[in-house]
């Protein structure tokens, strides 16, 4: 592998600075370098950005870049400079090394480049709580989130505490830590039985009162799983005025807090580091009224946050920040030909892969279309290959999925088992259940209503009006193609992750038992399936999905 020299990589780094959007320095001021990664989703391997181009994807070095970009900050380090490494959450479900060791890679990958704290997200619960414990036990640094208690106890769980407090040139530093409630929704209730997630903005508000208060920190950084709105400014003014003020006296919202509302309603934080959306932000966005600043970076490895920021040596305050490179401000690409990987690290995570990922490029089947995650009115050709394939596999008249459910494309040609892994890297397992006609219409109205955009479905064909009033939107229903029946009996196939009533979906879980049937076939293993007997797979965007406004009720939608 070629290498490059310590003044080559010096030459990048302060080629990157210079390109940053630093505001006058001042030569007195300390300097904090932050280096920061959120849902990395055991993306510490090698993998092509396809993001950037899926032709011709440029290579990114995973881990062992990381590993090379890290150690060259930390060498700017001085009397008055020094740095932070710090995780948002989602560290190890999604990619196969992270899955298949569930999470230990991660972890030890960690250990070995000397994080100084992360807080859980809620995939870390997509495994049982004792395999969870196995592998936050490996960690050698501090597990923050202090809205999570033990039900039992009503005290922290063993593995995680609320803060942590670190000094570095002189300057006192706390670090709180949260964890999103999304994760009651959007975890197996089995897996956090014996959890409660608190409010949010209650949680972190009392918390950083403890830092500030009793343990007389300088700053406060909050290290959270939750993201800004895709669109911040929209997402601000649709909440509060020009003051700052709330726009309804009461929240309206099904999910969680999420990062911007905390900076605005949480006060005395400095920084928050966020994540769960997936989405980076280059440039912090600071609320206009309490001056929190807030980044979060993309997600599966793909980049390595940094902020620098400068501190009064004096009154121990930030004074402000600078953000690395002028197009992707505090988010860098890990790009191999850029960052050479670390060669110690490298080695290590390529043996863990090599375990890991065994028998993942054997070709199960072909696609003569690129199959695109992309949703267009709830529909997308890898979904809908999904949703097919789930039918197919217990020959159900409808098949249903979240619409986040689908993680990834597949290009056009051979299909592995790894692509089908990349698509769909979590443990959902295939579940099929009776239910009448008009149950079968409630799951489809429950994903139009209110601002929700339907479902991922196959076998049936559903036309919507938003114009209509909640759970009365459906206007044309066909199963199999022949007009939907009220009391008629359908077999549904859906995932154990839905049943269990997430992705807004409660009614499943009043599904009679009699009436499941659990398959016990991991739905990447039934896409397989269907790539393996109907391949070239030719999935087409069709009309199985679609919303008219101006569509009138067929007569046996008006029973």
């Amino acid at each position: 592998m070629k290498q490059t020299s310590f003044l080559t990589l010096t030459a990048v780094l302060l080629g990157l600075l210079l390109l940053g959007s630093i505001p006058a320095l001042r030569a007195e001021d300390l300097r904090l370098d932050i280096m920061f990664s959120n849902d990395v989703h055991g993306g510490i391997d090698r993998a092509q950005a396809t993001f950037m181009n899926p032709e011709f994807p440029p290579q990114l070095g995973g881990g062992g870049s990381a590993a090379t970009l890290i150690k060259q900050v930390r060498s700017l380090s001085h009397k008055k400079r020094d740095s932070l490494l710090l995780d948002a959450g989602d560290f190890f479900q999604g990619r196969p090394v992270g899955t298949v060791t569930q999470g230990r890679a991660v972890i030890e990958y960690m250990n070995a480049i000397g994080y100084d704290a992360m807080t859980l997200g809620n995939h870390e619960f997509d495994i049982i709580n004792e395999d969870l414990i196995e592998t936050l036990r490996l960690a050698d640094f501090p597990i923050l989130s202090c809205n999570i208690r033990d039900r039992r106890s009503g005290d922290f769980p063993w593995y995680v505490r609320p803060y942590y407090v670190v000094s570095r040139m002189g300057v006192r530093i706390g670090i709180v830590g949260f964890t999103t409630t999304d994760t009651e929704k959007m975890s197996f209730p089995e897996n956090i039985r014996n959890l409660e997630f608190l409010s949010e903005k209650e949680a972190v508000q009392h918390w950083v009162n403890v830092v500030r208060d009793e343990e007389k920190v300088d700053i406060v950084i909050v290290l959270g799983h939750a993201g800004l709105p895709y669109d911040v400014e929209e997402g601000y003014l649709s909440r509060y005025d020009a003051s700052g003020n709330p726009l309804f006296e009461e929240r309206i919202a099904v999910w969680g807090y999420d990062a911007q509302e905390i900076a605005r309603e949480v006060s005395g934080i400095d920084l928050l580091l966020g994540g769960h959306i997936h989405k980076g932000i280059p440039k912090p966005w600071i609320d206009p009224h309490t001056h929190t600043m807030v980044i979060q970076g993309y997600a599966y490895g793909s980049n390595l946050g940094w902020i620098t920021l400068t501190i009064d040596p004096e009154t121990r305050t930030i004074t402000g920040y600078e953000t690395p490179a002028l197009r992707e401000g505090s988010m860098i690409t890990l790009f191999e030909d850029q960052f050479i990987p670390d060669p110690t690290i490298s080695r290590t995570i390529e043996d863990q892969v090599a375990i890991a990922e065994e028998g993942m490029d054997e070709v199960i089947g072909h696609t003569s279309v690129y199959l695109s995650r992309i949703n267009v009115d709830a529909q997308s050709l890898m979904g809908n290959t999904i949703t097919d394939a789930m039918r197919h596999e217990v020959n159900a008249d409808f098949a249903f999925l979240n619409l986040g459910g689908v993680r990834a494309d597949i290009k056009s040609g051979p299909v592995t088992y790894r692509n089908i892994f990349e698509v769909m890297p979590f443990d959902n397992m295939v579940v099929s259940f009776k239910c009448t006609g008009e149950f079968l219409r409630r799951i489809i109205e429950t994903r139009v209503e209110g601002g929700r955009h339907g479902l991922v479905v196959s076998g049936v064909n559903v036309i919507y009006s938003k114009k209509r009033p909640n759970f009365d939107r459906v206007t044309s229903l066909k199963i199999g193609g022949k007009p939907w029946e009220k009391d008629k009996i359908y077999t549904c196939v859906t995932t154990d992750f839905l049943m269990q009533g997430n992705a807004g979906l409660n009614l499943l879980i009043h599904v009679p038992e009699e009436d499941i049937t659990h398959h016990q076939i991991n739905l990447r293993d039934a896409i397989v399936n269907y790539f393996r007997k109907n391949s070239p797979i030719k999935t087409r965007i069709d009309d199985r999905w679609s919303r008219n406004d101006n569509a009138r009720p067929t007569a046996e939608m008006m029973q």
